[in-house]
Parts: C-alpha cells; structure tokens; sequence
C-alpha cells in the first residue's frame, strides 16, 4: 500500500520562529498548510516558540526559545533572536532542514532547497549583497581575515541542525566580548550567519525563492512594466516557489488592502505598481493566497 504523504515519515524538517503575538495562529497554519500541499512529501513542522500557540496544526512540534535569544535586544530589526534555531538541544538533529520566515508566500515546491547541500555543513540563504557566496566570498573572506565576506538574507535557510551549533555558540561567546553589537558581523542575524557559515555557505537561486521588494519594486515605474514582459523573467518567475516579504513595510495585510493600481513606495524609493501590468500572474496570486486574511476580518 502507498502511504499518503502525511502518513510516511518524514525525510526534511520545516523550521518556523515565532516570539510575541505579530503573527496569528491563521497564518502559521496556512503557511504549513501551503508547504505542505506544494512539496512531494510531508515534511516535519516545527515551531520555536517563546509561549504556547493554542489552534496550531496538531502534528507541528513546538520547541521553547532558549532563554538566553530571549533577550529584548535580539527581538528588534537584527532578528538575533532567529540564531536560537541552530542551539544545541532546540531542534531535532536527525533531518536535513529548511527554516522559513513566517512572512512569505509559499506558491510551489520549497524542497528544491534541499538539492544545493553538497555536505551536512552547506548553508545556503538568498544572496544580498554583491559579494557572491562561493569561492569568491570565500576567498575574500580569508584573504581579508574575515572582514570582507558575501552576504545573504535569512529569509529562508537550507541546513541540518546537527552540523550548525557552532553558529549559535560563536555568537553566544562574542556576545559576552560586544554586548553593544560592536563586532559588525553582529548586527543582524543573516550577516552573523553568512560570516560564520562562509566557508559553507551557498545560494539559493532567484527561480526559486525572490524577496519581494527586490522583484517587484524598483525607482523607475517604467522598468516594472517592461520587466513583467521580458520572456527570461516571466520564465524564471514561473519556476518561483516562494516570495518573501522581508523588510517592514510590505506585509500581508497591507497587500490584501491595496486597490489595483496603488502606488507603494519605500524608504529606498523603490516604487510597487500594485497591477497585472507589473506583477504579472503574482497579482492575483497573491491575493488568493491571503484571501484568508480578509475573510478574517
């Protein structure tokens, strides 16, 4: 007999963070719900929780925050907080793991993540600066002793648990030396990452996973119109399986309440035409995917 795929166990781990009350239940459970339905298996859902989360899915596992990420300093724009998911004892060692922030929009299959690790020890997040991971970003980072090295965002991270507790433990010890942040790499939990991790680190393509301001935003309102039609873009953009939400102005709930045509504009001055015209099939894809949001009220 075939096994549905809720019913065999589990070959991937899904990892969420979660602290304070930002985010409701609803949008926890659809997100599981959408990785579930897009990915060839069920994987393990887990959550990292600093208080219980009463209506989430029954099979999700929670685990508690370790105090010490608790602290109110690793909960503002740096994210130190997320790094508790590489501590020794919080997450279950045995799976190759994907963490994924609670903002994105999940439209296809996520696993493909999974493929890019050559070793346990592979890191892999969404390249943000120009510095490439690889053997460029690693080069530099030796040559410079550390102090140039390629960056990425954290939106959603490919790793296996059992081989990353020293990116939690680094950051506890340098922690006790710059309480102030004063070690640069420290300011944010994605450039902590992607410094400790250099040696390892890898990156996940754009036809895979994109951060929205950077896709769909841009100075030039033109630039958005004839970028939604140029066939390698439109290509690469049918193969996405996520769009991340990453930064504070572009959230779920400003997204369900735009009017076609709305004009967003950012601290960068990157505009948003929230169209057909510049979004292309993510326009109604993206509201069908938080309709839910609206029904809530």
């Amino acid at each position: 007999m075939t096994l549905k795929t809720s019913e065999a166990a589990p070959t991937w781990q899904c990892v969420m963070v979660c602290w304070g009350d930002k985010y409701p239940i609803e949008l926890i459970n659809h997100l599981m719900c959408e990785i579930e339905r897009h990915a060839p298996s069920c994987p393990r859902f887990v959550l990292i929780c600093d208080e219980p989360k009463p209506g989430l899915r029954a099979d999700a596992l929670t685990c508690d925050f370790p105090p010490f990420f608790l602290n109110p300093q690793f909960k503002k724009g740096g994210c130190q907080a997320k790094l508790a998911m590489f501590e020794k004892g919080v997450l279950p060692e045995d799976l190759p793991s994907i963490y994924i922030d609670l903002d994105t929009i999940v439209l296809g299959d996520i696993t493909a993540g999974l493929q890019l690790m050559d070793s346990r020890k592979t890191v892999a997040m969404l390249p943000s600066a120009i510095i490439p991971f690889g053997p460029i970003g690693r080069t530099l980072w030796r040559w410079t002793a550390k102090r140039r090295y390629a960056r990425g965002n954290s939106s959603m991270v490919v790793f296996h648990p059992a081989e990353c507790h020293y990116i939690a433990e680094t950051f506890r010890a340098l922690y006790k030396k710059h309480p102030d942040f004063g070690f640069r790499p420290m300011v944010a939990d994605e450039r902590f990452i992607s410094w400790v991790a250099q040696a390892h680190m890898k990156k996940l393509p754009n036809n895979l996973i994109v951060k929205f301001p950077g896709e769909f935003m841009f100075p030039w309102r033109w630039w958005l119109y004839v970028k939604a039609q140029l066939p390698w873009v439109r290509a690469r953009r049918a193969q996405l399986a996520a769009i991340t939400l990453n930064g504070l102005l572009i959230k779920p709930e400003m997204l369900v309440n735009l009017s076609e045509g709305a004009i967003v504009v950012d601290n960068k001055s990157r505009q948003l035409i929230w169209s057909p015209k510049t979004m292309g099939p993510f326009y109604l894809a993206i509201q069908q995917y938080y309709s839910y949001l609206k029904a809530m009220g």
